[in-house]
């Protein structure tokens, strides 16, 4: 297949382009590089997607597949604009932060979405999700029923830039010093692995399946996904277990971003990390177990260094200062 990612240098488009590549597919990655080169065996074409249609001049006759991760709407309606008519099948890497409804476990794709985000407003991190919605109504209306709109749930493995599912099992393997963690051993944790991603999408495309599914891993119990972690790095301290309205009223922050606790989710969210995969499961989406997700996170974690500063979790300086507050009001 002659395959276009646009991306193709970080992350999940990079691995999705290497698998690609490892297959015999013919790829074309159209990116920057600013951060990083396409990987080898990839054929680069250099061009800013802000640029406009004239980043796609490039791209030239038609396409298998066509590969597309933006969260941007703009870039994203103007990539279709330039090629949709010359691509057999169009993946669009959305995000279950489409729905509208996060407190229900189990839901499906049929589940209510947010409203798409209005024509000219700027896409932020605050309206992830109404962005994604437009990115997939806009592709919807530009190829119909060539479209695969993956519904990507928190993706981990090695070489996560969000540092989110890799916090634990780096903060265990830190120092022997208490870890503290919210109290939230039965809550639920869903995290699909960036290669079983990478697959599942490559997947699609050499198949022609289509439609709005939900790429997701199992769901495990956070209790479980934390046992495991201190397993794996060896850790021999304690766990402090801190509740959930404590927690956020010294300021610590859910979910991702700086002084978080990662996979710790806000009031109202009991179904974010409990949605069907069933549909792509079934479909032919395949995961690896999660105990080797954890593992290669946690050799990804070493090799990058335990001490660096990270994007999410607790630094030193907060945990410690957490402890010590917790310990005061015991």
């Amino acid at each position: 297949m002659r395959i276009l990612v646009l991306g193709g240098t970080a992350f999940l488009s990079a691995e999705i382009a290497r698998q690609a590549v490892a297959t015999g597919h013919r790829v074309t990655c159209l990116a920057r590089g600013s951060a990083a080169e396409p990987p080898q065996g990839a054929a680069w074409l250099k061009a800013d997607r802000s640029a406009g249609g004239q980043a796609y001049a490039g791209a030239t006759g038609d396409w298998d597949a066509v590969i597309e991760v933006a969260r941007d709407p703009v870039p994203a309606s103007e990539a279709l604009r330039v090629l949709a008519h010359r691509a057999a099948h169009w993946t669009f890497v959305s995000s279950c932060s489409v729905y509208a409804d996060a407190s229900i476990p189990g839901a499906g794709e049929d589940a209510a979405l947010l409203p798409a985000l209005d024509p000219g407003t700027p896409s932020t991190p605050e309206n992830y999700g109404e962005s994604k919605v437009a990115i997939e109504e806009a592709t919807l209306q530009a190829v119909g029923g060539k479209a695969h709109l993956c519904r990507a749930g928190l993706i981990g493995g090695p070489g996560d830039g969000s540092d989110r599912y890799g916090y634990w099992p780096a903060r265990f393997a830190r120092d022997t010093r208490p870890v503290l963690a919210p109290t939230i051993d039965d809550a639920p944790t869903q995290v699909i692995d960036v290669r079983d991603l990478a697959a599942w999408i490559l997947l699609a495309a050499e198949r022609g399946i289509t439609g709005a599914m939900n790429a997701l891993g199992d769901q495990v119990r956070f209790g479980n996904y934390l046992d495991a972690a201190g397993r794996a790095a060896g850790h021999s301290g304690a766990v402090v277990p801190a509740a959930e309205t404590w927690l956020a009223e010294q300021g610590v922050g859910y979910w991702a971003g700086q002084d978080s606790l990662p996979l710790w989710l806000p009031p109202a969210h009991e179904g974010f990390m409990a949605r069907s995969n069933q549909a792509a499961v079934d479909a032919g989406l395949r995961l690896r177990p999660w105990q080797e997700t954890l593992a290669d996170a946690l050799a990804d974690e070493r090799q990058r260094g335990l001490d660096r500063a990270r994007k999410a979790g607790l630094s030193q300086e907060t945990e410690g200062r957490l402890l010590a507050a917790l310990q005061e009001t015991a």
